[in-house]
């Protein structure tokens, strides 16, 4: 994720901290200090969120946050060497977590990074952590308002009643009420775009402004940008198009790739990736093809 997401994902764990600690660890009578500055002098991109935290039996020490919105076959080398670089930084043990937001596969998520290069081995564990593994009721109930954007799609969020109560505990509480368009995007994955909008009374348009939405498409941009030419951009999008399609519609979404892979206009393209974020149904991005 690239930093403006970052921001978005340390203010959501800076609401309740402790709390957040407690559930990612399994401590539970961890404290919380500083969210830590994650600059790594080595390389430019910034891990998620790092805090530091303290509990009688293991003293103090590190817990790295990496939150995906989808998960990829190269975050296993990443949490190892994000681990390393916040060993090195601030000269504590470090807990990692890799929490993924968006299901695209039934494929097991490896919880280790491992490797034999010429007899010497690599090894770094850390836990997992799957939203849609994630009981509805833990937001709720004790409470964890870091979580309250992503009941949509924690287990047992998908209903309409379970959203509605969730938009209103975000409306209550004025650190929280920014986050009511990350619950938005998140609620478009379960209902449709026109419930969503009639719920959050406003237009859908303002989900754009949602830095998972402008994720989304930052993500198929730079897929394209990485190949360095026009037709490498339009690969990059097609790509990022499946990935999506995937999460929403799941098989069905990926019977429309034989006829996006076609299409070679960038900015069409650009549109139909923006046309998944709030389509209702398959046969609404059909009509848009």
């Amino acid at each position: 994720m690239n930093k403006a997401v970052d921001v978005s994902t340390k203010k959501l764990i800076s609401l309740a901290p402790d709390n957040w600690a407690k559930w990612v660890t399994g401590i539970p009578d961890i404290i919380t200090g500083e969210i830590l500055n994650t600059e790594f002098q080595w390389i430019s991109r910034q891990s998620d969120v790092v805090i530091q935290a303290e509990s009688p039996q293991y003293g103090k020490f590190l817990i790295l946050n990496e939150l995906q919105l989808r998960y990829t076959s190269e975050m296993p080398r990443w949490m190892r060497a994000y681990t390393a670089l916040a060993e090195e930084k601030y000269k504590l043990q470090t807990y990692p977590v890799l929490i993924n937001i968006l299901k695209i596969s039934n494929s097991e998520i490896p919880t280790s990074f491992a490797s034999n290069f010429i007899g010497l081995r690599a090894i770094q564990d850390y836990r997992v952590i799957n939203l849609w593994e994630v009981d509805v009721n833990i937001a709720f109930e004790t409470p964890l308002p870091s979580l309250l954007p992503f009941v949509p799609i924690l287990k047992g969020g998908e209903n309409e009643s379970t959203i509605r109560e969730a938009l209103r505990m975000l409306r209550a509480d004025e650190q929280l009420n920014q986050l009511e368009t990350v619950l938005a995007f998140f609620a478009t994955f379960v209902l449709e775009s026109t419930l969503v909008q009639e719920i959050m009374r406003w237009d859908m348009t303002v989900l754009r402004e949602s830095p998972w939405y402008q994720e989304i498409i930052r993500e198929g941009e730079a897929r394209g940008q990485a190949e360095g030419e026009a037709r490498g951009q339009v690969r990059g999008i097609i790509s990022s198009i499946e990935t999506s399609l995937e999460a929403k519609f799941g098989s069905d979404g990926l019977e429309l790739m034989s006829q996006i892979s076609q299409i070679s206009d960038l900015e069409q393209l650009k549109e139909i990736l923006r046309r998944i974020v709030v389509a209702n149904t398959i046969e609404d991005l059909q009509n848009v093809l």
